[in-house]
C-alpha cells in the first residue's frame, strides 16, 4: 500500500524559484512575495503589517523623486569603548555594511501628495532603530529646520529605545528632542507622529509621544517596557493586548489607526486641515 504522499510548501516543489513565496509571520499562510510587496509590504491574508527599512517607508509615503536627504554622512562614535560579545565600533560597521545606511534615521525634506514636508523615518533593521547620538541629533536637526523653513513636521517611529552602548550620552537625547519639539510647538509648527511596529522605550517616552497627531498602524507594539518586565515590576495580571495600537487608541493615547496604504493621503489631510 502506497504511503500518503505528504503536502508540500509552494516553495519547496521542484522549479519554484527561491522568495518567490513566503510564510506570514502573523497568520503563517504562503503568499505570494509580489503581491505583498504591491500592497506596500503587508500580507493580504490577514493585513499584518511588516516591519520595512525607512528607504521603502520613505518612497512610500513621499512623492516619486520629491526626497531630499539632510545629515547623511553623520556617524556615531564610541564614547564609553563598549563592548559586549563585540566592540560597538564593529556592531555598527556591520550595521551599515547590512543595511546600506550609517544610523537607525533618515532625515529629510519632501512632498507628500504635494505637501512640502520635513520627514524623519526610523530604520528597525539598523540595532533596532535604537536612539543614540547621532539619532537624536539628526531627530533635532529635523525639528529646527520644520521650525526655520516653517514647514510641517512627520517622523515615522519604530524603535527599541535608547541605545544601551552609549549609556547616558543615548538617555539626554530623549530631553534634546523634546525640548526641540517645544521650541517647533513655540512657533506654531506642525507635528505628526506615525507610530509603527514597534515604538517604544526611550523614544515612545520621548518624541514619539509628543505629536500634536499621533496615527499607528494597525497592531503596532507601542510601550515603554516589555510585557513581562511590566508585570515584575507592578506584580499585577496586564490586560491582553494592552500595547497594541488597538488598545493605546481605545485609551486616548494615539488618536488614529491608519493602514499602510492609507498613510499618504491621510497625512495630507490633516496639514491641509490644520493649515500648514
Amino acid at each position: 500500500m502506497d504511503e500518503p504522499r505528504k503536502a508540500t510548501r509552494p516553495e519547496d516543489r521542484p522549479g519554484v524559484p527561491p522568495g518567490l513565496w513566503t510564510r506570514c509571520d502573523k497568520c503563517e499562510h504562503m503568499v505570494y512575495e509580489k503581491e505583498v510587496v504591491e500592497k506596500l509590504h503587508v500580507c493580504p491574508e490577514c493585513g499584518h503589517h511588516r516591519r520595512v527599512d525607512a528607504r521603502t517607508r520613505i518612497e512610500q509615503i513621499c512623492d516619486p523623486g520629491t526626497f531630499e536627504e539632510f545629515d547623511k554622512d553623520l556617524r556615531s562614535t564610541d564614547p564609553l569603548n563598549f563592548t559586549d560579545r563585540i566592540p560597538y565600533i564593529e556592531r555598527l560597521q556591520r550595521e551599515q555594511e547590512k543595511t546600506g545606511e550609517t544610523e537607525a534615521v533618515i532625515t529629510g525634506r519632501g512632498f507628500i501628495r504635494g505637501r512640502a514636508t520635513i520627514l524623519g523615518v526610523m530604520n528597525p533593521n539598523f540595532i533596532m532603530a535604537s536612539m543614540g547620538a547621532v539619532v537624536g541629533e539628526k531627530i533635532t536637526r529635523a525639528i529646527e529646520r520644520a521650525i526655520e523653513e516653517n514647514l510641517p513636521l512627520v517622523i515615522v517611529t519604530a524603535s527599541g529605545g535608547a541605545r544601551m552602548q552609549e549609556g547616558m550620552v543615548s538617555l539626554v537625547q530623549m530631553a534634546k528632542t523634546s525640548a526641540a519639539l517645544a521650541r517647533l510647538d513655540d512657533a506654531g509648527g506642525l507635528y505628526v507622529v506615525v507610530a509603527t511596529d514597534p515604538t517604544t522605550a526611550g523614544v515612545a517616552a520621548s518624541f514619539a509621544s509628543l505629536g500634536d497627531v499621533i496615527l499607528a498602524e494597525p497592531k503596532a507594539m507601542i510601550g515603554f517596557a516589555g510585557p513581562r518586565v511590566i508585570a515584575n515590576t507592578i506584580n499585577a495580571e496586564l490586560p491582553e493586548g494592552f500595547q497594541t495600537a488597538e488598545f493605546m487608541l481605545e485609551h486616548g493615547f494615539i488618536d488614529r489607526i491608519v493602514p499602510r496604504a492609507d498613510l499618504r493621503r491621510e497625512i495630507a489631510r490633516i496639514i491641509d486641515y490644520c493649515g500648514k
